[in-house]
């Protein structure tokens, strides 16, 4: 009898496993992660008995735990990207015009020339609404606005926009932006580039505490196409109490920009749908790129409702009245995202809405929900990404995939994370190579890796050759 009995548990222990794995791979089927099914379950259970509601938050959080797992520690090593404690370039031979107050450097900003060198001195500044910048520089003349000495230079903006760029070639160095509105959802951008404010450049800022600290878009007939955001530290210090758009570098209609360099933190959007980017380029665009940025959705805010997205082409779509082509047929054509380490995301790494010839190609992810690339409109050559989650297309989306690192989404209902075990001690983010990890060959996008280590034809998966030599040579 006590044989019979144990015989019996077995079989029901393996049919339980079996209905288990059953059901995990009927989820991997429709590509969905725990990370998205647990929000899901929480919301579909609140508001019935305290019974209900508190099982499906023990499953979330149980979903939760099984595929993020560790978290990220909140201080990222340097990496040399985001703001660094040097200068970034020197100016022309125009001589440089000191400022010692708000209202000086509105009035030398509204006045200036090509080649003028706008130069705070050093200390806190306190701007009430924005200042305009419409005057023109030229291609080997642009209007600078900068500090000497990253770190010395304090810009306080009490205005829904700070710098408000209507005309080309103004460049931004050195300075730290903070919003410091009494209500959150008023600080809305550092930066406005928009209309003709072609080739503008903003190079070792430290821009905190906005919805969205770079708002690009077209006006009119006019787009400010080829700019350039580079060795920026974009974050928040709390939550974002709006129900606006929330996104460091929100990217409309413009073409030809690169975004390199930066990293960009803590976009918590805490109002309206909860759903923020860490950066994307829609509105029937082109050919922008996002290269060696580190992008951690959840550095120092962790665990916060809502869904948080590293990096998109397409972001969650245009009204048609905001779009280049005014039909935004496609979101994004040609947009190549390269060598990015992508980090601590409650939902998608990299997401592709309607973005059309896309190219991801050797980026790293790590606790996020993968790679999606959605919508008939959407094409993406996906080559050489180590992938801590899975890769996908659906809804359409036409997916090239070349030779890739990813994890079924089955394993991770296993609270099993192979990839992270490539690397020696990632819950301290020491993504260095455990042992000699695999290569693969490629013939195409010759650039060097997220820390510039020039690559060759052989090379490793994801962003960076040798994550030790990075840490080394940032110091």
């Amino acid at each position: 009898m006590k044989r019979r009995l144990l015989t019996c548990a077995a079989l029901l222990a393996l049919l339980g496993m079996g209905a288990m794995l059953a059901g995990a791979l009927y989820l991997q089927s429709r590509g969905i992660a725990p990370r998205t099914l647990a929000p899901y379950i929480e919301t579909r259970s609140s508001g019935h008995n305290a019974l209900i509601t508190g099982a499906g938050q023990r499953v979330g959080a149980a979903l939760q735990s099984l595929d993020r797992g560790e978290a990220l520690p909140a201080d990222a090593p340097p990496l040399g990207v985001g703001a660094q404690p040097i200068a970034v370039t020197r100016d022309g031979a125009r001589m440089p015009k000191l400022v010692t107050s708000s209202e000086e450097a509105r009035r030398a900003i509204a006045a200036a020339m090509p080649g003028d060198a706008i130069v705070f001195m050093p200390g806190t500044y306190r701007i009430r609404g924005d200042v305009i910048a419409n005057r023109r520089g030229e291609a080997d003349a642009p209007i600078v606005v900068r500090a000497d000495r990253p770190g010395t230079v304090t810009i306080e903006f009490d205005a829904g926009e700070g710098f408000r760029v209507l005309a080309p070639y103004w460049r931004f160095e050195n300075l730290s932006i903070h919003g410091v509105c009494a209500h959150q959802e008023f600080c809305e951008h550092a930066f406005h580039v928009a209309g003709g404010a072609h080739h503008f450049a903003a190079l070792n800022n430290t821009i905190l505490d906005f919805n969205a600290h770079f708002k690009i878009n077209g006006e009119g007939a006019l787009f400010p196409d080829a700019g350039l955001i580079e060795g920026n530290t974009l974050s928040n210090t709390a939550p974002r109490q709006t129900d606006k758009p929330v996104t460091p570098i929100d990217l409309v209609a413009a073409s030809g920009w690169i975004v390199r360099g930066n990293l960009i933190a803590d976009f918590v959007k805490a109002g309206g749908d909860h759903i923020s980017y860490g950066a994307f380029a829609k509105g029937a665009g082109a050919g922008t790129l996002f290269e060696r940025n580190v992008v951690l959705c959840e550095q120092r805010l962790r665990r916060q409702p809502g869904q948080r997205v590293g990096l998109s082409f397409g972001g969650g779509g245009t009204g048609k009245p905001y779009c280049r082509d005014r039909r935004c047929i496609t979101e994004q054509d040609g947009g190549i995202m390269r060598a990015n380490l992508v980090a601590s995301c409650s939902d998608v790494g990299i997401y592709v809405n309607a973005g059309a010839n896309s190219k991801l190609v050797d980026n790293t992810l790590i606790d996020t929900a993968g790679i999606d690339v959605r919508f008939p409109e959407s094409s993406a050559e996906v080559e050489g990404n180590l992938v801590d989650g899975a890769i996908r297309s659906r809804n359409g989306g036409r997916l090239h995939e070349g030779d890739n690192l990813q994890t079924p989404i089955a394993l991770l209902y296993a609270g099993y994370h192979p990839l992270r075990a490539l690397f020696a001690a990632p819950a301290s983010f020491d993504l260095s190579w455990r042992e000699t990890p695999r290569e693969h060959l490629t013939a195409a996008f010759p650039a060097p890796d997220l820390c510039g280590t020039p690559r060759k034809e052989k090379r490793r998966y994801g962003a960076f050759e040798d994550f030790a030599a990075c840490i080394a040579r940032s110091r």
